[in-house]
């Protein structure tokens, strides 16, 4: 199976962040949680993965040095490739999908961000996208969701069974994927992740039950939790 991890935004809400450390703003998979890189612990889930055989990591040129030198570092033993990112999540991937090799016939797309997601869960969403044109990791939502309008009141209360909280990996058949993000630049639509193309499209994406611990770090909090869970995993480094 092949892999493209978005890798090319800079973190708005980790300026903080970067301000205390005594850094310039960057991209925050560049930030280090346990003494390594974020984007590293990403990088070796999908090593240890066994349905991963190829991984693109689309990135900006400037980042492209630093990348690189977590390669060297983490010495892994499938190809990887750096993909020139866009100014958009949506036109990052694009640009990851035209790299891909002709002859891929399906392809999972997982945030550098959730840097704690499993082997496991990358190799059962691989399994599930051999049976179905697209997927996501999802996890149940747990607390009651309001919807708010403009004014900041309360309109209505979504039955939270029938709710999912959208994770990474997700994963598609290329051809179809491919022809989405055709209509979307097309037709001008601005979407989050590539599931929300697929639905545009009326194309079925079919749920993977994620995992708790595969957050996204997006707030200063974030890398204390992730820390946390890392520590609980018995995982202090990368081995090298």
């Amino acid at each position: 199976m092949h892999l493209l991890i978005p890798a090319a935004g800079m973190g708005k809400r980790m300026e903080s962040e970067f301000a205390t450390r005594g850094l310039r703003p960057r991209n925050k998979l560049l930030m280090t949680l346990r003494d390594q890189p974020l984007l590293a612990w990403t990088l070796i889930a999908a090593e240890q993965a066994a349905s991963i055989s190829w991984i693109g990591i689309i990135g900006q040129a400037e980042d492209r040095a630093d990348i690189e030198s977590i390669l060297g570092n983490i010495s892994l033993s499938k190809p990887v490739q750096f993909i020139q990112g866009g100014a958009t999540r949506q036109a990052s991937v694009y640009n990851g999908l035209q790299a891909l090799p002709a002859e891929v016939e399906r392809v999972l797309i997982h945030d550098g961000a959730r840097c704690l997601a499993t082997p496991d869960l990358f190799d059962r969403c691989a399994a599930v996208l051999m049976t179905c044109p697209g997927l996501i990791a999802a996890v149940t939502v747990k607390d009651t969701i309001k919807i708010v309008d403009s004014a900041g009141i309360v309109i209505d209360t979504p039955d939270r069974a029938n709710l999912w909280a959208a994770q990474t990996p997700q994963g598609f058949e290329v051809k179809l994927l491919k022809a989405c993000h055709d209509q979307g630049r097309a037709l001008g639509w601005e979407v989050t992740d590539d599931a929300a193309l697929f639905e545009k499209c009326s194309l079925p994406v079919k749920i993977v039950p994620g995992e708790e611990t595969n957050l996204k770090i997006t707030t200063p909090a974030d890398l204390t939790i992730a820390e946390f869970i890392l520590r609980s995993r018995g995982q202090l480094k990368v081995d090298s």
